[in-house]
């Protein structure tokens, strides 16, 4: 089994979009995948479920032991694709997991999933926290939306800061441009200058583009909604380069 991440410092940059983008993609070419939205807004689970109401486990039935993370696990319309729902109590998630010295409790939790999945996504809220910290142990490959700007770019660095702080690996952080715009000179800029700016990156754009909007008002992967459009085929190219990596 292997886990990646979708995280960022800064939030609205298209971290959401892509975690679930890739997954779809992902479980349709084969890998039994699962989506856990980590992030209270439950942005990830509202795209996956749509208006239908998702009954969440609270995390302290998780956290005591009581309930075994695959009660957690909800079936999506799609083949090879489920999803941990978001719950309102994960925004205390920070709070428990630093009552826990040593211990990382996202890898453990997981663990007992390796025989079922072969590919764990985690869409992350945006923060530098206990959490971060662990997400960015326990994900093989964690993937950063940077937008073309300098306040994005400079939230890529603070990133790439805290991982040295942590001692972790920051080979395994790769940043790609998102919701980019190359009416606007600024991005054109940035995107023309990636190979400087970005020189470990990955090399797919993601377009800032309304039928990614749309997605959360059907429900539905860009590759389903609009697959010739320029959106789905750029996701198409982040999922292949995604997949070289694992």
């Amino acid at each position: 089994m292997r886990t990646i991440a979708f995280y960022s410092l800064k939030g609205g940059v298209g971290k959401t979009a892509a975690a679930v983008n890739i997954a779809y993609l992902a479980s349709q070419a084969g890998y039994p995948t699962l989506l856990w939205d980590l992030d209270p807004q439950g942005a990830s689970s509202w795209y996956l479920a749509g208006a239908d109401k998702i009954k969440g486990h609270k995390l302290s039935q998780l956290l005591k032991g009581k309930t075994p993370i695959a009660e957690f696990i909800h079936e999506s319309d799609y083949e090879n694709l489920d999803f941990i729902p978001s719950h309102t109590s994960f925004r205390n998630l920070d709070v428990k997991l630093d009552q826990e010295d040593g211990s990382n409790l996202i890898k453990q939790w997981l663990a007992p999933l390796s025989e079922e999945t072969s590919l764990v996504i985690l869409d992350c809220p945006p923060s530098l926290s206990r959490l971060s910290e662990q997400v960015l142990k326990a994900a093989d490959e964690v993937f950063v939306p940077v937008i073309p700007t300098w306040l994005s770019l400079n939230s890529w660095k603070q990133l790439l800061e805290f991982a040295k702080d942590k001692k972790l690996k920051p080979g395994k952080l790769h940043p790609f441009y998102s919701m980019a715009d190359r009416r606007k000179g600024l991005h054109r800029e940035l995107i023309n200058a990636q190979d400087e700016i970005l020189p470990k990156g990955l090399k797919t754009i993601i377009p800032n583009a309304s039928v990614v909007e749309k997605m959360g008002e059907e429900g539905t992967p860009v590759e389903l909604l609009a697959p010739s459009s320029v959106a789905a085929d750029a996701y198409r190219r982040l999922w292949k380069e995604i997949n070289r990596l694992l």
